[in-house]
């Protein structure tokens, strides 16, 4: 199995309130606040989403977000170069972090398998 196609992309950035303004502007609706730094915008009309994410530590990055149906039946045709293996997130997703052949990353995320990996995210062992 392989991916699903683009749900989504992650755009980070220094200044949460004005890229959330900007992304405002075009039509996207917040539908997930975290409250610190970063939420989920979607657009009505539809189409991947735009995750912002305020960081401060390093260059800024922005990558899509491929939707994956199992993590544990993903396999494409090439071996991917993984940067992280699927692993809880605390946004309610198993997260994987892939290279393309230039080193840039696509993240894929997956549904979490189980009652255990809830768990592990609730109590903070992984995050993504």
């Amino acid at each position: 199995m392989t991916t699903e196609g683009i749900e989504g992309f992650l755009v980070e950035t220094r200044n949460y309130g004005a890229t959330a303004a900007f992304w405002k502007s075009l039509g996207f609706e917040n539908v997930l606040e975290t409250g610190h730094g970063s939420g989920r915008w979607s657009h009505p009309g539809g189409g991947p989403y735009v995750f912002i994410v305020e960081q401060h530590e390093r260059e800024l990055v922005t990558h899509p977000v491929l939707k994956v149906a199992d993590a544990e039946a993903f396999t494409p045709d090439r071996a991917p170069d993984f940067a992280q293996r699927f692993t809880p997130a605390h946004w309610g997703v198993r997260q994987a972090l892939v290279r393309d052949p230039d080193g840039r990353i696509v993240a894929l995320e997956a549904p979490l398998l189980d009652d255990k990996d809830r768990n592990d995210v609730v109590e903070g062992h992984h995050h993504g």
